[in-house]
């Protein structure tokens, strides 16, 4: 298992996202870098049916090709009344190049077509209604190329669907997505809020646990 003294690769190029995970796995003495210090890796194709499934894909795929320790993660948006969906297709709902705003604007689309949805007894915002119960999950897979051993770790935020986008903060379906405990969209959250209640937040303080 990864100790202190070792180095973990991140299977992002994502800056924030690396910053976040360094100063985590800090705290244990290991430290981080990622894809941007990497030659040659190529894309990978995201075929599981699961969360986990996606970032065992991206860790195990990098790891064979470096030799080193690998966290990868997945995450994604489930909704309810949808059967879960858009779920592993979040980031391309709407198409494998759609934007925040044509996501959102397809999951909309897809609650307003149903003809009967499950009643939300939650009281959302003034004008806004819930159109059905949903959560943002996200997995995280650390994989060890010399042992073949995999640690994995979810969390998950629960919330509902609004009818309409509220708030100019955060990404994908942060406009649309409601956090009773808050009284707010994820949208409008500062991030100080946000990161209290992450899914990838919960994911890497479980993961780190493991490791302990």
């Amino acid at each position: 298992m990864i100790a202190a003294g070792d180095t973990l690769l991140i299977a992002t190029r994502n800056a924030g996202k690396t910053k976040e995970f360094a100063q985590a796995f800090a705290a244990i003495g290991v430290t981080v870098k990622d894809l941007r210090e990497v030659d040659s890796i190529p894309e990978i194709d995201e075929t599981g049916t699961t969360f986990a499934e996606n970032a065992l894909i991206k860790a195990k795929t990098v790891a064979d090709l470096t030799g080193l320790p690998v966290l990868a993660d997945d995450s994604g948006l489930c909704v309810d009344a949808l059967g879960g969906d858009p779920g592993v297709y979040s980031a391309r709902y709407a198409g494998e190049k759609a934007t925040d705003s044509e996501n959102n604007a397809k999951l909309l689309r897809e609650l307003g077509a149903l003809s009967e949805r499950p009643a939300v007894e939650e009281e959302g915002p003034e004008g806004k209604r819930l159109l059905s119960s949903a959560r943002f999950v996200a997995s995280l897979v650390l994989y060890e190329p010399a042992t073949g051993e995999k640690t994995v770790a979810e969390g998950a935020v629960y919330g509902f669907i609004m009818d309409s986008a509220s708030g100019e903060g955060g990404f994908g379906y942060d406009p649309l997505f409601y956090v009773p405990e808050f009284r707010q969209s994820m949208a409008e959250m500062s991030v100080a809020q946000k990161n209290k209640i992450s899914h990838r937040g919960q994911a890497l303080r479980a993961l780190l646990e493991k490791l302990r």
